[in-house]
């Protein structure tokens, strides 16, 4: 080992000596020292029974018993004792610290510390952690949680069958039934044909059924069929469901067979469905298989650094909070000289009484720094010669989890903060995290203080007829945010008018409320009690970090349980993201999210992996790492699932790595000489796809693999299926990217397609998949059969230069691939997919958008691609705006949408009807997408930190503004992107120069 270098980390890395063995030192209980090489495939099992084998040549053999009453342990790569109870793990993917496994006898119950061990892999941070907390709130939590948890998994085994069904394979539906059909009438009315088979039978049929047929109509299609056929017995139609061939998608239920997405596409695509007979005894024994699993464990757990400064002294601010508003004016402490142990030893009175502290409030800290300023020159008139720099920050509930008010000493660790940033940092800590350098603090109060419940009603009803129309104006503003004085006077008198009129508006009223004068608690609490629901759409804005009451939080969970399943998936990011602002690890919201995670496998699935993604941020690990434990102990059969695609992804990164480092010069024929190494044939295959895991990833295609020339290097993943009839599953890994601003923009389109589709517009869009996974690490789906328009218009050109200024490069691309009537539906296609990115791209304010990402299917859809820069955060360059068009419209694209015709003015004008009726679509569905943006600034994205982000999307979608207003808008945008379109042509000639790589 080389001087100053210590652990095997190096050796692991090296994939080159992949087929070398490793020279490994065996520890054995009965003090007997082995040495012997292993494979770097080998697992844990069959190491030991290596052991064994050696072992039986030494003294003392006869002193160890059963294997299966012994464990290895090692040191691990965070240099922390690891018991290996997970022995199918192979040896590289455990890669001790050194190359020493330790024997010893095991204690406790295997299948408890089997599942721990498992856990704590599967959610990347160990369970013992939580343990070493010795936090009362974490211990409680944890027991609730699991009870909860496992009530709910010993409630889902009791299920009968296709109840069962709808928690493991929840129906993947259209928005609707009758999607908007412009261009295809001719098809309305076809029956479809599907290609039947039973399971365990190599013979299938093929059926014409009515698409808006119940998927029991053609099971008895189908029983009817097989008895003509075979002549067999009579078989009962409510027996049986069907599964689609190759996926984890089952056809059910009361449904309409078009409203399937997966019946939906190939009817759009022309083509026949092919699905499976599958008896409802295969899937009881899925259903009892994991009731097996779960009976067994019932029956047995760096921010950078600030430069240096020259400090003199140390000042200590402190204020109270109730969400961001501050209750009372901030103190501060004396001055003190810098030294490692500063002390203050000062009492802070705060001008507020106990008795009018909120439930919900926060007591702030701020440590600054006193620095000299350098000394200005003679004749300045005013000369500042201190300046305070924040140092570090911590803040903490004043009430306990119980409602108890905290007294005594506490020891409090801060935060870091960068010297330079806003002076108010009292009030951003959102979490209940520790850090690292401690503060101690204390209170005063001797004896234990709690917080009473607010129970009294008091009834105000004296208001003036006239009011009431100025109620109105401020209750019809959607962008009131702030409110003068006799407004809040107003909204105050008139509360229980807004409660009748306008319950919607209850954020207004929660906001001027005083949350540090008892009597107005006690009122809004109590006026809280009768409100009636918001809905859904309109409660998400109450979950903000401004409305910390806990009798608000109730409020909000209570709305939000009349969410449907896919109503629920298409807010789940924004409703992790919002979990960082609970100030008690206990609280309606994780129990609300665990508890529909635990009622639809679906829901469970991408709650793991949105919680699993951050498990790295040290402000929430904590929180989301117990409530990942809870989830896994709810559903010890997904653990299974989700370790499988955890183990792919790691793969992935390993993968991604090697061809990333600059040892030497990777080529696309090494990564695929990596790939067909049996580790990593065998991690990489046979798995639920972490981006739908209704699709099954069979088999990995080595020759198929590649790494794209980007500066991630991305990899190019393809899988084959044996039931897909040839056909090829692709996904790109990413390492190094951030991907949850893509992933926030591709969710509010496929939001937006849906709205649409809900009233009878289907523009043919392309949210592709997108999943972050880890830190600046996830998934692509990679959409097959398309190209860039910048390939298209290069391989169409001989110039770089010019390529851009082609217009028929497009069409004819497009003609190339739709011979014959083929070419009207691409057209079409094109022209639907067209408006709906223009609209989409406008109201979100998508930037950075040259050819290389915007892409055309064969098919004819257009979409977009990489999104990393929104809300009107456009690219500049020498100071000067490089994006002066709302949004993309070139003439190019008009010239397909006309068909290659000038004078076809008619289709162009039916182009400008679909994009006004989508965008109007969006408009009165507008304070969804601004809520969902809100909920998002936890998230910490660079280009949505605060409400003025926001504003953006606001203004976009005329929020206030009256439908012919906000129309008469949009048509002055749409004119100014066809009018401005040669700038943009222009930007792509320059891309396409910087890009051309030809000789």
């Amino acid at each position: 080992m080389s001087p100053g270098k210590y652990g095997m980390q190096e050796e692991w890395e090296k994939e080159e000596a992949w087929d070398q063995g490793i020279m490994m030192d065996f520890l054995l209980p009965t003090g007997i020292f082995l040495k012997f090489p292993v494979s770097r495939n080998d697992t844990i099992k069959t190491i030991k029974k290596m052991v064994w084998k050696n072992a039986k040549s030494e003294a003392l053999f006869s002193a160890l018993g059963d294997p299966d009453a012994y464990v290895f342990t090692c040191i691990n790569q965070t240099a922390e004792r690891e018991e290996l109870e997970e022995e199918s793990r192979r040896i590289s993917d455990v890669r001790p610290f050194m190359c020493v496994l330790r024997l010893v006898a095991r204690e406790g119950d295997r299948v408890e510390k089997l599942t721990n061990a498992q856990i704590s892999l599967l959610i990347g941070k160990g369970l013992h952690e939580f343990e070493a907390q010795k936090n009362h709130e974490v211990n409680e939590f944890r027991t609730k949680m699991r009870a909860f948890c496992e009530e709910k998994a010993l409630e889902r085994q009791l299920l009968p069958w296709r109840l069962w069904m709808e928690y493991s394979f929840p129906c993947d539906l259209e928005p609707c039934c009758s999607p908007h059909e412009e261009g295809n009438n001719k098809k309305k009315n076809t029956k479809i044909f599907v290609n039947i088979k039973f399971e365990a039978s190599e013979e299938s049929f093929m059926l014409q059924q009515d698409p808006q047929d119940l998927p029991m109509a053609l099971v008895k299609s189908a029983l009817k069929k097989k008895a003509t056929v075979f002549r067999s017995v009579r078989q009962e139609p409510e027996d049986y469901t069907l599964q689609v061939n190759g996926r984890w998608d089952f056809i059910y239920g009361d449904h309409p067979l078009c409203q399937f997405k997966y019946m939906f596409s190939c009817l759009r695509n022309g083509q026949a469905p092919q699905l499976t007979m599958v008896h409802h005894s295969t899937i009881s024994k899925y259903q009892e298989e994991q009731g097996r699993m779960s009976n067994q464990l019932f029956q047995s757990r760096s921010l950078s650094r600030p430069p240096p400064l020259p400090l003199k002294k140390l000042v200590v601010q402190a204020g109270l909070f109730h969400g961001s508003e501050l209750l009372c004016k901030v103190v501060t402490s004396s001055e003190v000289t810098v030294r490692s142990e500063p002390l203050w030893d000062q009492k802070l009175e705060f001008d507020i009484s106990v008795s009018d502290l909120p439930r919900m409030s926060r007591l702030c800290f701020a440590l600054y720094a006193v620095i000299e300023k350098t000394k200005k020159p003679r004749g300045t008139k005013k000369k500042n010669k201190r300046a305070d720099c924040p140092i570090a920050w911590v803040n903490t509930m004043v009430f306990d989890y119980k409602d108890q008010l905290k007294t005594g000493e506490f020891l409090l660790s801060a935060w870091p903060s960068v010297p330079g940033t806003n002076r108010l940092i009292l009030s951003k800590s959102v979490s209940t995290a520790s850090s690292t350098a401690p503060v101690s603090a204390c209170s005063g109060l001797k004896n234990p203080v709690w917080h009473v419940a607010l129970a009294h009603i008091l009834s105000v009803r004296d208001f003036l007829e006239f009011q009431l129309l100025r109620l109105k104006e401020i209750m019809d503003n959607k962008n009131y945010t702030e409110f003068f004085e006799d407004e809040k006077e107003l909204l105050w008198k008139l509360r229980y008018e807004v409660r009748e009129r306008y319950p919607e508006s209850l954020s207004k009223l929660l906001l001027i409320t005083k949350w540090n004068k008892r009597e107005e608690v006690v009122l809004m609490v109590s006026l809280l009690r009768n409100w009636p629901d918001l809905p859904a759409i309109q409660a998400l804005e109450l979950l903000d970090y401004s409305f910390p009451d806990p009798s608000v939080r109730s409020f909000t969970i209570r709305c939000l349980k009349k969410l449907s399943d896919p109503e629920l998936l298409q807010c789940l990011i924004q409703l992790v993201q919002v979990l960082k602002y609970e100030s008690y690890l206990d609280c309606d919201l994780t129990t609300f999210l665990l508890e529909r995670a635990l009622s639809n496998q679906r829901i469970g699935h991408f709650l793991f992996w949105h919680l699993r993604s951050e498990i790295h941020v040290s402000s929430v690990g904590l929180r989301f790492g117990l409530i990942l434990e809870a989830y896994c102990r709810g559903n010890i059969h997904h653990i299974k699932l989700l370790t499988k695609q955890n183990e792919a992804l790691t793969k992935m990164k390993a993968l991604s790595d090697i061809v990333k480092s600059g040892s030497h010069k990777m080529t696309v024929d090494d990564l695929k000489l990596c790939i067909r190494q049996e580790s990593y044939m065998e991690a990489l295959s046979d798995l639920l796809s972490p981006l739908n895991p209704s699709i099954i990833l069979t088999q990995i295609c080595a020759d198929k693999c590649r790494f794209m020339d980007s500066k991630m290097k991305p990899l190019w993943m393809m899988y084959r299926n044996p039931c897909f009839q040839g056909e090829m599953v692709g996904i790109i890994f990413k390492n190094g990217d951030d991907l949850r601003q893509d992933m926030l923009t591709l969710q509010m389109i496929h939001l937006m397609e849906n709205l649409w589709k809900k009233e009878g517009l289907d523009l043919r869009m392309i949210p592709y998949g997108c999943l972050s996974t880890g830190n600046k690490m996830g998934l692509i789906e990679v959409v097959k059969n398309s190209d860039t328009i910048a390939n298209i218009q290069r391989n169409s050109s001989n110039s770089a230069a010019t390529a851009a200024f082609n217009k028929d490069a497009l069409l004819n691309w497009l003609k190339s691939k739709n011979p014959g009537d083929r070419l009207e539906q691409a057209i079409e296609e094109f022209t639907l997919s067209c408006a709906g990115y223009c609209v989409a791209t406008y109201v979100l304010g998508i930037g950075d958008r040259h050819n290389d990402n915007i892409m055309i299917r064969e098919t004819g859809q257009l979409f977009h691609i990489d999104f990393g820069h929104f809300l009107g955060n456009f690219k500049r360059k020498l100071g000067i705006n490089r994006e002066r068009v709302p949004f993309i419209l070139t003439y190019d694209f008009v010239h397909v949408i006309q068909q290659g015709r000038t004078n076809n003015s008619e289709k162009f004008e039916r182009f400008r009807e679909y994009c006004e009726w989508a965008y109007k679509i969006l408009c009165h569905n507008g304070i969804l997408f601004v809520n969902l943006f809100a909920m998002m600034k936890a998230a910490g994205l660079p280009e949505l930190t605060s409400s003025k982000d926001i504003q953006y999307l606001k203004d976009s979608l005329a929020l206030g503004k009256s439908e012919e207003e906000a129309l008469k808008n949009f048509k002055v945008k749409f004119n100014e992107a066809l009018r401005e379109s040669w700038k943009t042509k222009v930007n792509w000639m320059m891309h396409s120069l910087a890009k051309d790589n030809r000789p």
